[in-house]
């Protein structure tokens, strides 16, 4: 079985993993954590992770999709040329890409969203901005599934977790949550 990738940020927020995490191990579907670099990564409240392998080191044969959180400041990112050529790649391929919370700014910048309804953690002058989304397709949704993309604000992170797990077609109990 194919594995999902967990892309790990300096400061993502723990919180907006757990649902969707949870689904995946329920459904038994692998994953695999990746990392920008070599250094141990801190989340937002302060959990420290060593990622699995780092974004150049993945096999794109042994993954169908992708988990991002968002994170305290996503801003700090949009130099991470490599993070941005992962989700380009995965997108080409048709993987699913579930993003939550500030994190649909990557998948803007990486160019993923253009002509895709989406919703995002951001407030309209910061997505003004940063001047990579396409304003006229977002959406205030809690939760906005367009093709292989779902993207959530963060405090919807239970139905994005049911989102992701119901589009990767797992079995899960939804009323667990």
């Amino acid at each position: 079985m194919k594995k999902t990738a967990v892309l790990l940020y300096p400061q993502f927020s723990e919180y907006e993993l757990s649902v969707a995490l949870s689904i995946l191990m329920q459904g038994g579907k692998p994953i695999i954590t990746l990392g920008s670099n070599t250094e141990p990564i801190r989340g937002e409240s302060g959990l420290n992770c060593i990622a699995d392998l780092y974004v150049n080191e993945v096999e794109f044969d042994d993954i169908d999709s992708l988990l991002l959180p968002g994170c305290m400041d996503i801003s700090t990112l949009q130099l991470e040329e490599s993070l941005l050529d992962f989700i380009r790649h995965l997108s080409a391929k048709g993987g699913m890409i579930a993003s939550i919370s500030s994190s649909p700014y990557l998948l803007a910048k990486a160019g993923v969203l253009k002509n895709k309804k989406y919703t995002v953690g951001l407030p309209l002058d910061g997505m003004k901005q940063l001047g990579c989304f396409e304003l006229h397709n977002y959406s205030d949704e809690l939760v906005v599934q367009d093709g292989n993309i779902i993207t959530a604000r963060g405090r919807g992170f239970i139905p994005f977790g049911i989102c992701f797990g119901r589009a990767l077609k797992l079995n899960f109990d939804e009323n667990w949550y």
